[in-house]
């Protein structure tokens, strides 16, 4: 096992010998690491936090914190972390609260760029790019795939879909739609599929071009909302049906 004469890990915590603890690392004693987790230097892990495998934790990065809710007295709420994340300096992950579920969660193969919070109680799936200063307040929903620019703040309870791509700066007060694009160049609008990121990840010409019907139903027609998702159920494919299920279920309302 490589730790730091520097580092201090609680009794209690559990650090598997093919960890590496790099200088001045703090690590409590609820603390559950994975197999091959590196943590550069000064990292904080707090509270009842599980991380797992082939995580790598940059300088200054706290995780499993008491959040930032005033509500918060202390109750044993977790934060949970899948595998083979990137955690850029100076990262921020809060520990859920009771009214809010008691979980914060990260998935699997992540990027978190430097600076980026995720408040309490969120949820961020796998496969995502979170850039530099991007935030999240608590009960905030990052279904997969998702790209979030640098300096995006996420409203209390939004969900952003999966594949969407969001661009610097845009303030997002509403659910994204998935697989779109949203930017703030656009006042905050989404204006069309996020075709580039879609075709990298393998997408088929058919699937963008029914995609592409659905935003233009959506978007570009003067329908209603209704009425789009009434055209859109005559198109085919799992994509529009995830598309329109989210629409369906929307709390917040969606960006158009």
């Amino acid at each position: 096992m490589s730790i730091h004469p520097s580092a201090i890990v609680a009794a209690g915590a559990v650090v598997p010998a093919s960890c590496t603890v790099g200088p001045f690392c703090t690590i409590g004693p609820e603390v559950v690491l994975g197999e091959e987790c590196r943590l550069i230097s000064h990292v904080v892990l707090d509270g009842r936090t599980r991380i797992g495998a082939r995580n790598v934790i940059y300088p200054f990065a706290s995780i499993g914190v008491a959040p930032q809710d005033l509500k918060y007295k202390g109750e044993p709420t977790e934060t949970v972390l899948g595998d083979e994340n990137t955690i850029r300096e100076s990262v921020t992950i809060s520990r859920g609260t009771v009214g809010g579920g008691g979980v914060t969660q990260l998935g699997s193969h992540n990027l978190l760029m430097t600076c980026v919070h995720i408040g309490h109680d969120s949820i961020v799936g796998s496969h995502c790019i979170l850039a530099n200063a991007a935030t999240l307040a608590g009960h905030v929903t990052i279904e997969d795939y998702v790209t979030l620019g640098a300096f995006c703040p996420v409203h209390q309870h939004c969900v952003v879909g999966a594949h969407a791509f969001i661009g610097g700066g845009t303030i997002v007060t509403q659910d994204v739609l998935p697989f779109s694009l949203t930017s703030a160049k656009r006042e905050n609008r989404a204006f069309g599929i996020n075709k580039i990121g879609l075709q990298r990840k393998g997408f088929s010409p058919e699937r963008l071009q029914t995609l592409q019907k659905a935003y233009r139903y959506l978007l570009a027609s003067k329908m209603n909302t209704t009425q789009a998702l009434e055209k859109m159920r005559e198109l085919e494919g799992e994509d529009v049906a995830l598309l329109a299920a989210f629409i369906e279920r929307s709390q917040r309302g969606v960006i158009k």
